[in-house]
This record gives structure tokens, C-alpha cells and sequence, in this order.
């Protein structure tokens, strides 16, 4: 009989249809067993998943067992690592996954080892650049079941990855489970089970020793097998001596249906998921990890050293900033961020990613605090998150008497008034006047800042202020107080907030770097003009800005969606902006025209189209008969402001959508909804973005998003993983899966001259008209709402995904907000500069007010500074920080063709090293400028000091 190599293993799911504590319940039994075992029989082997997650969440229960678990990896006999998680890798970002992969193989090396195979059991298909990710930390192999295409008909086959790389790729015939069975039922039966799996299995592998993968989801495989004398091995065993001679070559991701499920519906689940860690994942990747390494490096703003630390101390954001990764990476799980586990399990993950989030913004603040100390009350610190130069819209709120501002040499910088805000706060009647030191927080009242007070008759006044510019002593008010009440009440107390305009302005901030503006007052009549007026302002006293949630208020990092838009000086009537660039109006059915000032035209665009849903967190699959709504009963459009740097129309369409769905149609009773889109044009920017809006009254819906191209499309190019990936418009099935045409878009996804910049993981589809071979519209998912975890009968898939669990919570009720922009260009998506404008879409300048009483320190005085810049043909910044004395930048050529990086700034010495830090060799930085070769999308990561 041939050779069979036992691979004894678990697949264990951090959290799925249990919330993860009730999992690791079971996990500290399973492992407990394993231990036992390989303790008391030494020619034991196991394979811990490929992820370290579960040996650390077990020895948080079971700290005394860790010396075990170091002893049987140091001896090979325990298979750990290389992954932290066993991620979803079209949900998370690509610096996601070197994270992952770094905190796995730290870890298990620290544990005695780590497996040297990119094992990847279960994740709902692999990413282009899997390959390249894999080889730059060392790994040579890969090891995986879903995604595998029908040309693949051995159990190996070469993998080539979206830069060329190359890997040996071990397919799973059968899954990651095919010898479950193995030693079930009678030993005698043994002998018939093992010729039934060789012949099987011999058809993948005609000779050569057979793997046996002998596991399950969440349960230990039995401790007795090494009675049956066959060879035992852990997976890293078995693939020590592959090569890639003579196999099959797949190129790119793995997204076929043709030999497992890949569960596409996923991507679209439960979105406010992939909305909160698509924020996250931004905020820590490009705001606090770069920052921090580039302003906090000495203490202080600008400073790039290690201060005197000893070498490998960490900083205390440095360890936030750990912490705020590892909880990303926690939550990339393929069970977790997918959304398709219980509601409890969708609810912790938010909740997780959330705080990832929150520690990144803490960052920031550290950050903003030490660069604000530098500069006065009066003064504004723009930074920029960007490699390059960008000139760009800030939001900052001023004092109405000195709402212009300037720039460092002194000259205007180009501003609009939008919003004036509320002048009285609060007015009470008080008895005992002493009770307003109460509602004082040393300087805080009303969430300003205390200016000055006054009494006058029984009115006592309090000015404040968002930032205000004098001093202040607690003692001086508390004894104002004091002596005016001893005057008999009863007190009419006023909080009054000195004029304050919200202003938006167009600056000018170098790569990487900084500038400093100051407030000044606004010209007279007969001044030149300084600041750019609007044509047509909102009415005194308006409250805040058009949209708060769609800006960027000075001092507050929030996401880069949807800030106010521009008009360079052009005038805009009802149902039309423009800015120059592009013109955007409004058709009588709600839909928007676009045309470009070179003539490009999409009609249609934003049309809104509701259909059912009967399936289920996995697999979307439409009613036997559905009803598609994709006409509004009404269409309003109003004008919000409009002016040189800033315009805004707001078009708001009624729906009545069906109220519920069956798996065989939906229902006859329908539900009243407004969608309001919020159109807004940046001066300067050829693209416009668009905020829409509505609340879910309804269960068991898909609602997608619709625009025609201006020109037929037969494939599209998705932005994903450090890599842009060209799909068709069919998916290759045959597995008991409906291969729907629906694919993951990250960064931007584009076709036919129209090109949607995504806010966070989206699902698209290019809509083909019955008969025709080429798209009729790009659709991209706004909501998927669904009420089971997995359906037994969904009419998509052959086969259940898991429990048949109620998920209420997946039908998202309540109020749904997505936020993109959309281009029209010409010729090819690299020609048209997609990826600098995704990076511009999604990182706006962060604006921080100063605090400091004196004026700015030399750096800021002097004007402008850049630490670092990095240019070339699609080149990108995918992250930025200090490691080991060292700043280290990861760079991506995201281009079809090779390009060369140029990287500019203060360093002297500069060397490539591979992902997890590691040197390769020493580079040229002469003059403080290293030239690198990338190859297309090449992963490059660079080290400087």
C-alpha cells in the first residue's frame, strides 16, 4: 500500500455561531486533551490550524502549560503559527495581512518555532497577492482548499502572484478535513478505509506519500492513532522538500467556485462591519502609526530619533499602537469581520474594531497635542498624511473677527464662509447663583472654553469660546461669583459663545509634512481680496455646517468620506454643481449626469434599484419570483451652499419597498422610504462625492447602487490587498455554488471610464443585459439584509455554510449611510491615476488648532516642512513607522508596468529589508534620495535613519 502521512489537526474558529468566550470554553477542553496526549506519547503530532490566536487565548486560561506547549514546538512535534488569524483576506487591508503574519511568526518563534507554510484552510478564497506576502516573510509554501480553479487537477500547482512571484501551492482535494473519517468505526475496518482514501486521493497524487488531513472544526482527533503504525507529521513536515517543477501555474486570486464554496455573500454582510473596519484600518495604518514615527520620534514635533531609549524600547504610543493592530488582525478572522456568525459575535467584533479605532485616535491626539504646543491660540498646524505634496480643503472654525487666514510667508489663503454657529447656549434662572460653579470644569463650560464673565443687574454672563486665546484663572471667576451673589436671586444666567464662523480653506501642505496658518481679520471693502467668498452663504446664526458628519472639523481626525466639496468659482443653480472640472446636475428621476470638461459623459448615475433576499449571511439568493423597485414615487432637490471652494445639493427620492421576502416572493405589503443623496464638489478635484443615506424598514433586501458607464465594459479593475485585480464579467462554478458575478472592491473599482472610490470593502457587480457580453451598469451593494445565519435550503448553494441560526440583527435596521465618489476618465485605469486619487479620497489633511501662548517654535516659523517624499508611476505609501531605530516605510508599486520609487527626505543611510524587518542590503542614499526598481506591484520594504 502506498505511503499515507497522518496530519493530526483541528480547524477551531475563534468565534462564529458562539460568541468567541463561549468557544474558548471548548478550546481549553480540546487542547488539554492534545497535551495529554503528545505528553504521554512522543511519536504524537498536531497541527494548530496555522494560526496562533488559539494556542494564546488557550494559555491565558492555562498559563501553567505554556512550558509544554514551548517544549513540544521546540521539538517539531507541535505545529504553530505562522498566522495570528486565520483572516478573511478580501475584508482587511494588505498591511492587515504582513501584520498578521508577523505577530504569528513572532510569537510561535518566541513558543520554539513557527511552521514554515502559509496554511490557509477555510478562508472564503485568496488574494492576488497572497504570494508575494508569504515569500517576503520567509515562507516558501502555501497550503489551501477554497478558491482552487478546474485547471488545477493535482494536489500542487504553482501560484503566481500579482507581482510574479511564484509558490508551491498545496491544494486540499476534499478540504482540510479529507481523512476525517479515517479512524472512525472498527479497527478492522482500518485496512478498507485506508485503500478507499489511497484511491481517492491517487487521483490527485499519483505517487509520492499521501497527505492525510485528519482533523475537524472544533474537536481534538483521537490520541490512539499512533497504534495504527502509520507515519504521523505535522504539516510543515510533510511540505519540507516541495518544489515547483513541472506543476500547473494559477495566476492571481483565487476566486473560483468550480471545486469549493467561496461564499461570496459575505463580503456584503452585516456592512456596517466592513464600514467601521475599513475607518479603523485608516486611522491606524496612515494616521497614528506614520505620525506618531515621524512628530513624536524625540518628544517632540518633527523629531525622527530614539531619544535616548535604549535600542528595541518601545514608546507608549508605539505600544498602543501594537495594541490597536493586534486588535485589527483579532478581528480580520474569516468568521469575524465576514459577519456571518451570531449576532452576539457581530456585536463583539464591532465593538473591537471600534476600539482599535480609538486607540489609533489617541495617537492622533498625542500627536495633534505636541504639534498644537508649537503653535499660538490664533494659529492652525495642517498636517499631511500623504508621501506628496497636496493642496487640499481643511474645515476650521474661527473667530468672526478674524475669520480670513494666512499662510507662513503671509500671503491669503483661498477660504470659504459656510456656517455661523450659535451665539447663546444656554439661558437659566438660578436662585443661588453659586450653583453655576458647579456646571464649570476648570476652563470647560458647554463643551467651550471660558473667556470672560460679567454681572449686570441679576444677568450674570459667561463668554466662551472653542479656542479661546486669553488667560484664565478658575480662583478670578469663582470670586466674581461669589461676590455677585450676595446679591438675592433669583440669577438669569447667560452662556453666551463669541461669534464663531466655520470656514472651509484650500491649503497648501507639503508630503509627509506640515504648515501653519494663522487667523487674521477679514479685509475691508476696499482691501484685496484675501478670501474667497461664497455665492450664496447660509443665513446667520445657521448652526453648524451643512453636514457634520461628512466633515472634517479642525483638531478631530474622522474618516475621509464625503468632506465639502468645491466649485472654483462657478456658480450653481438648482440640481447642478460644478467646479470646472467636472459638472454634476440632477435628472428628474433623481439620478445624476456627469460630464467632464473633456467631454466625457455618464448619464444615470445613482440610480437605486431594491430587490429580495432569501438567502442568507453566505450566499445572496434572490425569491423565486422578485419584484425589483428601481424607480422613485418622488424626487426633491435642494440647493445646501454653493461658492468658490465648496458646493452642495442635496436629491432626496421617495421608495416603496416591498416590507418582507420569501424564498418564494416577496410580500404584496410595501414600506415608505426616503433615500437622500448628498452630492458635494471640491475645488479641485475631478471627482464628486456622494453620501446616501436611508432608513432600513425592511428584512430579507439587497439595495445596489447603479451607474452606466460612458462606455461599454467587458471586465472591470478592483483595488484590494496592495494590488488592482482585473475580473470579467462571469465566475467560474461547479461546485454547488451559483458563482454570482459579485466580487470584493477595496480602494476603488472601476470600468468602462467610470471608477467608484470605495469608503471601505465593498461587493460590486458589472450587470450584464441578457445577451450581450459586455456590462450595462456598475452595481455596487449598499445593503444586504438577511435573517439567518445559514439557510439548510438556499436556492445559490447546494449545501449548508453552518447552523440554521436566527440573525436578526443582519437585517441592519435602522439608518444606512454609504459614502464614495465617483471619476470619469479616459483610457486605462493607471492612466487615469485611480490610486493617487483613491489616496487623496481617503486621507484627508488633518487640521489642528494651537495651544501654545507663545509663538511657533523655529520649525513652524520657518514655513512648510517635509520629513519624507516618495514618488513614481502608481507607487504607494502603504505604511509608515519606527522600527529599531529605523524608520521603516512599506511601499507598493501598484502600476502594470515596472516603476521606479524615489524616496526624499533628512536621512543618511537607507537598506531594504523583508516584512518582518529583517535586512536584506544597504541601498543608496546619497544626497538624501534612494532610487528603487519595482517591479509591478511589488512590495518593497524600506528602512532609513
Amino acid at each position: 500500500m502506498s505511503e499515507i502521512v497522518v496530519v493530526p489537526h483541528t480547524h477551531w474558529d475563534r468565534e462564529w455561531y458562539l460568541p468567541f468566550q463561549r468557544f474558548r470554553m471548548g478550546l481549553v477542553r480540546m487542547l488539554d486533551e492534545v497535551l495529554d496526549t503528545m505528553a504521554a506519547d512522543p511519536a504524537y503530532r498536531f497541527t494548530m490550524d496555522g494560526q496562533l490566536a488559539a494556542v494564546e487565548d488557550y494559555l491565558e486560561i492555562r498559563p501553567e502549560r505554556r512550558a509544554d506547549i514551548t517544549r513540544f514546538v521546540t521539538e517539531g512535534r507541535f505545529a504553530a503559527g505562522p498566522w495570528t488569524i486565520l483572516a478573511d483576506e478580501f475584508l482587511c487591508s494588505g498591511e492587515t495581512l504582513i501584520r498578521n503574519l508577523e505577530y504569528g511568526l513572532r510569537g510561535a518563534r518566541e513558543l520554539g518555532g513557527a511552521m514554515e507554510v502559509g496554511y490557509l484552510p477555510d478562508q472564503f478564497g485568496h488574494c492576488a497577492q497572497m504570494p508575494q506576502i508569504l515569500a517576503l516573510a520567509g515562507l516558501p509554501v502555501a497550503c489551501l482548499w477554497r478558491g482552487v480553479p478546474q485547471s488545477v487537477e493535482r494536489d500542487a500547482f504553482a501560484w503566481k502572484g500579482a507581482d510574479g512571484t511564484v509558490i508551491r501551492t498545496q491544494y486540499l482535494p476534499g478540504g482540510y478535513g479529507n481523512a476525517v473519517a479515517l479512524f472512525t468505526g472498527p479497527a478492522e475496518g482500518l485496512a478498507d478505509r485506508l485503500e478507499a482514501f489511497t484511491s481517492t486521493m491517487r487521483e490527485w497524487r499519483p505517487e509520492g506519500p499521501l497527505l492525510a488531513m485528519y482533523g475537524a472544526d472544533h474537536s481534538a482527533p483521537s490520541g490512539d492513532i499512533t497504534a495504527a503504525g502509520l507515519r504521523l507529521a505535522t504539516l510543515g513536515e510533510y511540505l519540507a522538500t516541495a518544489g515547483v517543477e513541472g506543476l500547473t501555474v494559477v495566476e492571481g486570486e483565487l476566486r473560483s467556485h468550480a471545486r469549493a464554496n467561496i461564499l461570496p455573500g459575505v463580503i456584503s454582510a452585516r456592512i456596517r462591519l466592513k464600514q467601521v473596519m475599513g475607518r479603523a484600518e485608516r486611522v491606524v495604518t496612515r494616521y497614528a502609526e506614520p505620525l506618531s514615527a515621524l512628530w513624536l520620534g524625540d518628544g517632540v514635533p518633527g523629531g525622527h530619533g530614539t531619544g535616548g531609549r535604549a535600542a528595541g524600547e518601545r514608546t507608549a504610543s508605539e505600544r498602543l499602537i501594537e495594541l490597536a493592530w493586534r486588535g485589527l488582525v483579532a478581528c480580520s478572522g474569516h468568521d469575524s469581520i465576514t459577519g456571518c456568525g451570531a449576532d452576539e459575535t457581530a456585536q463583539q467584533v464591532e465593538a473591537r474594531v471600534a476600539e482599535a479605532e480609538q486607540i489609533g485616535q489617541a495617537v492622533v491626539d498625542l500627536v495633534s497635542a505636541s504639534l498644537a504646543g508649537g503653535a499660538r491660540r490664533d494659529q492652525l498646524v495642517v498636517v499631511n498624511p500623504s508621501p506628496f505634496a497636496r493642496t487640499a480643503l481643511v474645515l476650521a472654525d474661527l473667530p468672526e473677527d478674524r475669520s480670513c487666514l494666512t499662510a507662513p510667508g503671509g500671503s491669503a489663503v483661498p477660504a470659504q464662509r459656510l456656517a455661523r454657529g450659535p451665539h447663546l447656549l444656554d439661558e437659566s434662572s438660578m436662585e443661588d447663583l453659586t450653583r453655576l460653579l458647579g456646571r464649570v470644569h476648570e476652563r470647560e463650560l458647554f463643551g467651550h472654553e471660558i473667556v470672560s464673565w460679567s454681572a449686570e443687574g441679576n444677568v450674570f454672563t459667561v463668554v466662551v469660546s472653542r479656542h479661546a486665546t486669553t488667560g484664565y484663572q478658575y480662583a478670578d471667576l469663582r470670586a466674581a461669583i461669589l461676590a455677585a451673589a450676595e446679591e438675592p436671586g433669583p440669577w438669569r444666567v447667560r452662556t453666551v459663545a463669541e461669534p464663531v464662523v466655520t470656514v472651509a480653506a484650500r491649503v497648501e501642505v507639503p508630503a509627509l509634512g506640515r504648515t501653519v496658518l494663522t487667523s487674521v481679520p477679514a479685509p475691508g471693502p476696499t482691501d484685496a481680496p484675501g478670501s474667497a467668498e461664497p455665492a450664496s452663504s447660509p443665513p446667520a446664526d445657521a448652526g453648524e455646517a451643512p453636514s457634520p458628519e461628512s466633515q472634517t472639523r479642525a483638531g478631530r481626525l474622522q474618516d475621509g468620506a464625503g468632506r465639502p466639496a468645491g466649485g472654483d468659482g462657478e456658480i450653481i443653480t438648482e440640481g447642478v454643481v460644478a467646479n470646472g472640472l467636472l459638472r454634476v446636475s440632477a435628472a428628474p428621476d433623481g439620478t445624476l449626469s456627469l460630464r467632464t470638461a473633456s467631454g466625457l459623459r455618464a448619464d444615470g448615475v445613482g440610480r437605486i434599484v431594491d430587490g429580495g433576499d432569501a438567502g442568507d449571511t453566505y450566499n445572496h439568493a434572490p425569491p423565486e419570483t422578485d419584484r425589483l423597485v428601481g424607480a422613485p414615487a418622488w424626487v426633491k432637490v435642494a440647493a445646501i451652499c454653493s461658492g468658490p471652494l465648496v458646493s452642495v445639493m442635496e436629491v432626496s427620492r421617495g421608495y416603496r419597498w416591498p416590507s418582507q421576502t420569501t424564498p418564494e416572493a416577496r410580500s404584496e405589503q410595501d414600506a415608505e422610504v426616503t433615500v437622500t443623496t448628498r452630492v458635494e464638489l471640491r475645488a479641485g478635484e475631478p471627482f464628486v462625492r456622494l453620501s446616501t443615506t436611508f432608513a432600513n424598514p425592511c428584512r430579507d433586501h439587497r439595495v445596489r447602487w447603479h451607474a452606466a458607464p460612458p462606455r461599454e465594459a467587458g471586465e472591470s479593475y478592483a483595488g484590494g490587498q496592495y494590488a488592482v485585480v482585473r475580473r470579467g464579467l462571469t465566475g467560474e462554478g461547479g461546485c454547488g455554488e451559483v458563482p454570482l458575478p459579485t466580487f470584493p472592491a477595496s480602494g476603488f473599482v472601476a470600468a468602462g471610464g467610470l471608477a467608484v472610490l470605495l469608503d471601505h470593502v465593498s461587493e460590486y457587480e458589472l450587470v450584464c443585459p441578457p445577451g450581450s457580453e459586455t456590462s450595462g451598469e456598475l452595481a455596487v451593494t449598499l445593503l444586504r439584509a438577511v435573517g439567518y445565519l445559514s439557510r439548510d435550503h438556499n436556492a445559490y448553494r447546494d449545501e449548508p455554510a453552518g447552523p440554521q441560526i436566527a440573525t436578526p440583527d443582519a437585517q441592519c435596521p435602522g439608518t444606512v449611510t454609504t459614502r464614495f465618489a465617483v471619476h470619469l476618465y479616459d483610457g486605462t485605469w493607471d492612466e487615469a491615476g485611480l490610486v493617487r486619487l483613491a489616496e487623496e479620497y481617503h486621507h484627508d489633511l488633518l487640521a489642528v488648532p494651537g495651544s501654545g501662548s507663545a509663538g511657533p517654535g523655529p520649525e513652524a516659523a520657518a514655513g512648510p516642512d517635509s520629513p519624507l517624499e516618495v514618488s513614481g508611476d502608481g507607487v504607494t505609501l502603504g505604511a509608515l513607522r519606527r522600527r529599531d531605530g529605523w524608520l521603516e516605510l512599506r511601499l507598493v508599486a501598484q502600476h502594470p508596468s515596472a516603476a521606479e520609487a524615489v524616496v526624499r527626505g533628512p536621512f543618511t543611510a537607507a537598506r531594504l529589508a523583508d516584512t518582518l524587518g529583517r535586512p536584506i542590503r544597504p541601498l543608496d542614499a546619497a544626497g538624501g534620495v534612494v532610487r528603487l526598481p519595482l517591479r509591478p506591484f511589488e512590495i518593497a520594504t524600506l528602512h532609513l535613519t
